[in-house]
C-alpha cells in the first residue's frame, strides 16, 4: 500500500458512535468510506446516502466479503465484538473494534490470536489513547512534573433517566461498566498499569446489568477510585496526583480538548482543541500501522487491550456481574 493510496474502510454496526465514526473520517484526507453493513439494508442504505457511500449491505458477511475494503470498523453491541473480529479478520481485512474490545479476556485473547495468524492489523477502538491532551499529561507524568503519582480519581456517569434495552440487556454485554466503566479503569491502567487488587461493588438493575459500579485499585505506591454510572450525573473531571502536584483531565475527560496542572497553589492551563470529535486520532493511527505493514498499534497495543480487559474481568467477579453469551 503506497502512501498516496487511500485507506478503504467497511464500517459494520450503524448506530451513534458510527455516524460519529464516519464524520471523522471524513477529515482523514487518505480515509475513504466505501461500503457499510447493518443487519437491515434500508439501515445500510439511509446511513450510505447521509454519507455518500457507494455500497451498502444488509448483512455483515456482505461487506467481510468486498474485494475493495482494507480495514473494517465494529461498532455493534459488546457480545458480537469477537466473533466479528475473527470473522474480519479469517476473511483477511484489518480490523479496528470498539471498546470494550470483549466481553471478557478469553475472547480478547482469541481476537489477539486470529490477528496474529492471519497477519492482520487489529485494534481496540480506544480513542482516549490517542487524544492530544492526554498524550501532553503522559508525557509530563513521565517526565516527573508533578512527582510520582500517588491517586488517580475518575469516573464516567450520567443519569440516562429510562435506559435504553441495548443498555441494560445482559445478553449483549449491557450495563454501565463495560458501556462506561472502561474509561476509568483505562486511565488508571494507561498511568499505573495493573494493579495487585482490585476492590469494587455495584447496584444492579433488574435485568441484571449494573447500574452502577464503584471500584478501587490498589497498587504498591497508589491507589485509583473510579466509577460508572447510569442513575447520576458527575462533573467528569479526572484527577491525577502526584506528590509535587496534580494534573486535571477537564471535562467530559475522556474527550478532553484542555487539562490544567496545578503546583504550589499555581494552575497551568492547556488547550488541545482535536480535529472532530477526536476519532481522528486513532483512525490516523490505523493507517501508520497498515502502511507499515503492522498488526498492532505501539500506542495502544494487543497487550494494552488484553490487560485492560483482565481488568474488568476482575471487577465483574468482584460484583458478580454475569453475562450469559460469553465464552
Amino acid at each position: 500500500m503506497t502512501a498516496f493510496k487511500k485507506v478503504k474502510w467497511g464500517i459494520i454496526g450503524l448506530g451513534n458512535i458510527a455516524h460519529q465514526f464516519a464524520q471523522d473520517l471524513t477529515l482523514v484526507s487518505d480515509a475513504e468510506i466505501v461500503a457499510v453493513a447493518s443487519r437491515t439494508i434500508d439501515k445500510a442504505q439511509k446511513f450510505a446516502k447521509q454519507y455518500a457511500v457507494k455500497k451498502s449491505y444488509g448483512s455483515y458477511t456482505e461487506v467481510m466479503k468486498d474485494p475493495d475494503i482494507d480495514i473494517i470498523y465494529i461498532a455493534t453491541p459488546h457480545d458480537s465484538h469477537a466473533s466479528l473480529t475473527i470473522k474480519c479478520l479469517e476473511q483477511g481485512k484489518h480490523v479496528l473494534c470498539e471498546k470494550p474490545v470483549a466481553l471478557n479476556f478469553n475472547e480478547a485473547l482469541q481476537m489477539v490470536e486470529t490477528s496474529r495468524a492471519n497477519n492482520k492489523f487489529f485494534m481496540e477502538a480506544f480513542w482516549t489513547r490517542f487524544n492530544p491532551s492526554l498524550q501532553e499529561v503522559l508525557l509530563k507524568i513521565k517526565s516527573g512534573e508533578v512527582g510520582e503519582i500517588k491517586y488517580i480519581n475518575a469516573d464516567f456517569a450520567f443519569n440516562v433517566g429510562t435506559p435504553s434495552e441495548r443498555m441494560i440487556n445482559v445478553q449483549n454485554g449491557g450495563g454501565s461498566l463495560l458501556d462506561m466503566g472502561v474509561y476509568p479503569l483505562f486511565l488508571a491502567y494507561v498511568i499505573l498499569g495493573s494493579p495487585h487488587k482490585v476492590l469494587a461493588s455495584a447496584n444492579f438493575y433488574e435485568s441484571g446489568a449494573d447500574k452502577q459500579t464503584s471500584m478501587i485499585l490498589q497498587y504498591q505506591n497508589a491507589q485509583a477510585v473510579l466509577h460508572s454510572s447510569f442513575v447520576s450525573p458527575s462533573n467528569m473531571v479526572a484527577t491525577i496526583s502526584g506528590a509535587k502536584g496534580r494534573i486535571c483531565l477537564n471535562s467530559i475527560w475522556h474527550e478532553t480538548q484542555s487539562y490544567s496542572v496545578v503546583k504550589n497553589d499555581q494552575v497551568v492551563d492547556y488547550h488541545f482543541p482535536t480535529k472532530g470529535k477526536g476519532f481522528t486520532y486513532e483512525i490516523e493511527e490505523c493507517h501508520l500501522c497498515i502502511r507499515n505493514q503492522k498488526i498492532e498499534s505501539e500506542i495502544w497495543s494487543h497487550q494494552n487491550s488484553l490487560d485492560l480487559i483482565k481488568i474488568v474481568d476482575d471487577v465483574r467477579e468482584q460484583t458478580k456481574l454475569k453475562f450469559p453469551k460469553e465464552k
